[in-house]
């Protein structure tokens, strides 16, 4: 049987109809039972994230097992197949291994290196492995796979360069600050991009919270759904001198911090740093405020640029990563070679041990006056020439097997040595 992925990304689909694919997990279990329940594939995982939607399984057509399973997943949708057969991609064997590593490593993502997807492809496997639709071949695979993205994740710095301007934000104050543990927070607007760089200081240790609009009311719902505490507006430069970093994001035509006003703020401040993260155009921080002393600022440009010089970090880890897993392709393929012929192997040994069996004693039968070291020199013999009669056979299985072409040599084996149907 062969080992096959198929499926769509983000890659080949328009986000519209990967939306329309997308299943939640009680629907997915239905899904996953039926696939299986229909006799084509023995072992399948499903994998749906709103970038993906892949079947992973066992079978012996894998053309015939895909349409199989997306015929199942689109009357589930209740989706026309005529319009996705066409974007489906299926990867075979070693191909299908080698797809596997990268996605569970985030090297087939939107953003390489982004970490969410292991979680969802560890989601999948687990549900299915509920659902009792995975067997040793799955099994054996996504454990491996797991395995792999670990040692991307220790082994490269593929995910250790911020690559969203807020994440950016975010590193560029945990430098200045040496740690973002009790560090203050005062956010001036309320834009989208200001409560995401928000939400990832508060992750990173970062509180109390405060958020400063024109709005009374949407400062009150931002402060609310980051557990701080809103300010009014006319109290921003006391709010300046009480926190330690200030991300701004308001719209305004004109700077709402002034130079003047955090000059004010910073001889009352003993030295404490103070990190204004601009994400807002036109800027919010009018320029020159980073000329004083102990006063940093960041603007969406200096940003960006760090996001472009660590895509760029991202990119050359991404070649080591994939080296790796060339490296893991090839060591789980000799593997998984060995778990399928080891059958046979087992199966000729038992045989031609039988045979050596009856045939020693056949030997001893007729000669009744053998020495003890005389039997023990014919057992030595018999088992020495069944050794050596194994050891071609079983390495051309195994070598045939790792090649990619070990079913023709299993068969003919069975064949010769008449071991029986294999399962």
């Amino acid at each position: 049987m062969a080992l096959f992925v198929a499926g769509l990304s983000h890659k080949n689909a328009p986000v519209a109809l990967r939306e329309q694919l997308a299943i939640d997990d009680d629907k997915l279990r239905e899904l996953v039972r039926d696939i299986q329940g229909a006799g084509v594939l023995p072992e399948v995982v499903v994998l749906s994230t709103c970038n993906r939607v892949e079947v992973y399984g066992v079978a012996e057509a894998p053309g015939e097992a895909r349409a199989l399973a997306f015929r199942y997943l689109c009357r589930h949708r209740g989706i026309d197949l005529a319009g996705v057969e066409p974007l489906l991609y299926t990867h075979v064997d070693a191909e299908a291994v080698r797809h596997a590593f990268r996605v569970a490593a985030s090297l087939d993502s939107m953003m390489v290196g982004e970490p969410q997807i292991l979680g969802q492809v560890k989601d999948a496997f687990a549900l299915a492995q509920a659902c009792e639709t995975v067997g040793p071949r799955l099994h054996t695979l996504f454990s491996q796979a797991f395995s792999v993205a670990k040692r991307v994740r220790t082994e490269t710095e593929i995910a250790r360069h911020a690559v969203s301007v807020s994440f950016a934000a975010v590193e560029l104050a945990k430098k200045i600050f040496a740690g973002l543990a009790r560090r203050a927070v005062l956010l001036v607007g309320a834009g989208k991009m200001s409560e995401l760089a928000a939400k990832h200081l508060v992750e990173q240790g970062a509180f109390p919270v405060y958020v400063a609009n024109r709005t009374w009311s949407r400062a009150q719902d931002l402060a609310r759904a980051l557990s701080g505490t809103a300010v009014p507006w006319d109290e921003l430069e006391t709010a300046l001198g009480t926190v330690d970093i200030v991300v701004t994001s308001t719209g305004a035509p004109e700077p709402v911090v002034t130079r003047e006003a955090v000059r004010r703020v910073m001889h009352g401040r003993r030295g404490r740093p103070l990190f204004f993260i601009d994400i807002a155009v036109p800027r919010d921080v009018e320029p020159g405020v980073d000329t004083l002393t102990d006063v940093y600022r960041y603007d969406i440009d200096d940003l960006k640029q760090v996001v472009g010089s660590n895509l760029r970090e991202r990119a050359r880890e991404a070649q080591r990563a994939e080296a790796l897993i060339e490296r893991e392709v090839g060591k789980f393929l000799a593997r998984l070679g060995d778990v399928e012929v080891i059958p046979t192997i087992v199966s000729l040994r038992a045989r031609l041990e039988e045979i050596r069996v009856g045939e020693v004693k056949r030997t001893l039968a007729r000669l009744p006056e053998a020495t003890p070291e005389t039997r023990a020199a014919i057992e030595a013999l018999s088992t020495a020439m069944v050794n050596k009669m194994l050891h071609a056979p079983i390495t051309k299985l195994r070598e045939s097997s790792r090649a990619g072409a070990g079913r023709s040599w299993l068969e003919l084996v069975h064949e010769l040595f008449a071991l029986g149907r294999r399962s």
